[in-house]
């Protein structure tokens, strides 16, 4: 950095760079240096440089580069020579010079032989944070939405000591890139466990460790996109070259590029030519996010009627799809459990149209008055893929699940997950290994059940006592209930608007609807998706009297 640098003033806020600094005024250049040092730039500086010596260097270089960022020191603005800068900071020339270098490396300054040193025209601010919100509408102080797991339940002693474990026992190695099935130790355990608990026929070379249900679902919908109109699951099916991603997505043409997932950051994105996208069946009314998942990866979602014993299999073979996503032992929302004969009728679908069912048995551990419902993969486990997670039995964070893959399958679903994340992170496969091998999991899910069932108790009486007549469903299993509120009740946009000043937020059962059950529109009085699980049993009581009396 040169020495013969002229000074100039940096810009401030919003002002316009200035090539020339104005002259000193009488009282000299030490008045000059004081109303430079003072400037608004310039004192974003003086922390960093009050800092102890080691730190100086680093703190100056990320000063400096957050005022060119935030628009302090505008693009364009030339700024002092190194040697006069040191001085108004009191610190050491290399100090600034070293700063310099680096911000011009980083391309944040550009400078050039006997020109000065420039805070480049390439660097744009930061778009600054809207305003926060000033709604002034009572957020609800308590909620009954169906999703959430009590968090508090979290086995924190248990989970703290299989993690000491689990790093004592894995080899170096171990921590490299993992198998994207998952850990050898955990599918064991996991197929040990599956079959056992939900009748599953898991052999651990067809299970897949996953983060969720929905990294499933959309590992499934990218192996539909990519088979097409070929084959699927019937005899002499090959698997299609195992592309980063599938389908031409939401803004599809003749062809479409989609991102389906990242590597270490990067998008992983491919082509997919073809005249039309495969269609997947998914339940109504159901999980409205499934169909945003099978998009992303070019595969389209009809909406099917659930009735009293499940989806039709009539209407599943009249729409054409590859696949139906279900979740036959506990149907999301409205609480039935598939009848046996909707259950063979299914599978009889797919055998006859080389298409697969999906089971999402997402709270299949937690069954109360009666004997668990057995999993519909173990019927047929070369057409279903089943899909769970430990997001209800330890919590949702942890992103951490699995899938039973019928096996031909498997290869190009394990190579779309390596293709997605490269593999689920080692430790959490480790330490949940241990904590099913050590009897913990089981330990968790009993403690839960107790809790849950309690809760749910509390839920049926309270609602017994403050709205006479209404009758409780899908109360046997799962997390949630539908209660539905007789007539005199509603009507339903009514009820809804006092529970919100009452500060109860709920979520009606049509809320879930896709369109193709219009009796949930049309049908008088009001039902609701009640979610127990995150609640005490006290705060269950205090919120249905609170519905019950708003004003109280």
């Amino acid at each position: 950095m040169s020495d013969s640098q002229t000074t100039s003033s940096p810009a401030t806020a919003h002002g316009a760079p200035t090539d020339h600094a104005a002259p000193a005024s009488d009282a000299g250049p030490n008045a000059a240096r004081a109303a430079r040092a003072a400037s608004p730039a310039w004192e974003l500086l003086l922390p960093s440089v009050a800092l102890p010596a080691r730190q100086r260097g680093r703190a100056l270089q990320r000063a400096l580069r957050d005022a060119i960022t935030s628009g302090r020191i505008a693009g364009g603005t030339r700024l002092p020579a190194s040697r006069e800068l040191a001085a108004d900071l009191g610190v050491s020339r290399g100090l600034i010079t070293d700063a310099y270098e680096q911000l011009t490396a980083e391309g944040y300054l550009r400078s050039g032989q006997g020109a000065g040193t420039w805070v480049s025209g390439a660097v744009r601010c930061a778009v600054p944070a809207g305003p926060e919100r000033t709604d002034d509408a009572r957020e609800p102080a308590i909620g009954f939405l169906p999703g959430t797991p009590d968090l508090s339940l979290f086995p924190r002693a248990a989970w703290t000591a299989a993690h000491r474990r689990a790093l004592a026992r894995l080899p170096h190695e171990a921590l490299g890139y993992p198998d994207p099935r998952g850990l050898p130790e955990l599918r064991e355990a996991l197929a040990g466990l599956l079959t056992r608990r939900r009748g599953v026929v898991a052999d651990p070379e067809r299970i897949v460790v996953c983060s969720g249900v929905a990294q499933a679902l959309t590992l499934v919908g990218a192996v539909l996109a990519g088979r097409g109109g070929g084959p699927l699951l019937a005899a002499g099916a090959a698997p299609a070259p195992a592309r980063g991603g599938a389908g031409g997505g939401r803004w599809a043409g003749a062809a479409a590029t989609e991102t389906v997932g990242a590597v270490q950051g990067r998008d992983v994105a491919a082509t997919v030519v073809g005249p039309a996208r495969p269609v997947v069946a998914l339940e109504d009314p159901g999980t409205a996010a499934y169909r945003g998942l099978f998009a992303a990866v070019g595969v389209d979602a009809v909406p099917l009627a659930v009735g009293a014993e499940g989806i039709d299999p009539a209407e599943l073979a009249a729409t054409g799809a590859r696949g139906a996503v279900l979740t036959p032992s506990h149907q999301f929302p409205s609480g039935i459990a598939y009848s046996a004969r909707r259950r063979s009728g299914l599978l009889d679908w797919a055998r006859a149209a080389d298409g697969l069912l999906v089971e999402d048995d997402y709270d299949g551990d937690f069954r109360y008055d009666r004997a668990p419902v057995g999993a519909l993969q173990g019927l047929d486990p070369g057409r279903v893929v089943y899909t769970g997670s430990v997001s209800k039995s330890l919590a949702p964070g942890l992103r951490l699940g699995w899938m039973v893959v019928p096996q031909p399958l498997v290869d190009e679903v394990v190579e779309r997950k390596r293709t997605m994340d490269l593999g689920h992170p080692v430790l959490d496969q480790a330490l949940f290994a241990d904590l099913i091998g050590r009897g913990d999991y089981d330990r968790q899910l009993r403690r839960c059940q107790r809790a849950y069932r309690e809760r749910r108790d509390a839920l049926v009486t309270a609602l017994a006592e403050h709205f006479p007549g209404t009758r409780v469903t899908g109360i046997a299993a799962g997390l949630h209930v539908i209660a539905h509120l007789p007539e005199r009740y509603g009507p339903r946009e009514s009820f809804l608007a006092r529970a919100q000043r009452a500060g109860v937020a709920l979520a009606p059962l049509d809320a879930y609807a896709c369109g193709t059950a219009p009796e949930l529109h049309a049908r008088p009085g009001v039902r609701l998706v009640l979610g127990y699980a995150h609640l005490s049993p006290s705060r269950i009581v205090a919120a249905v009297r609170q519905l019950r009396h708003p004003d109280r």
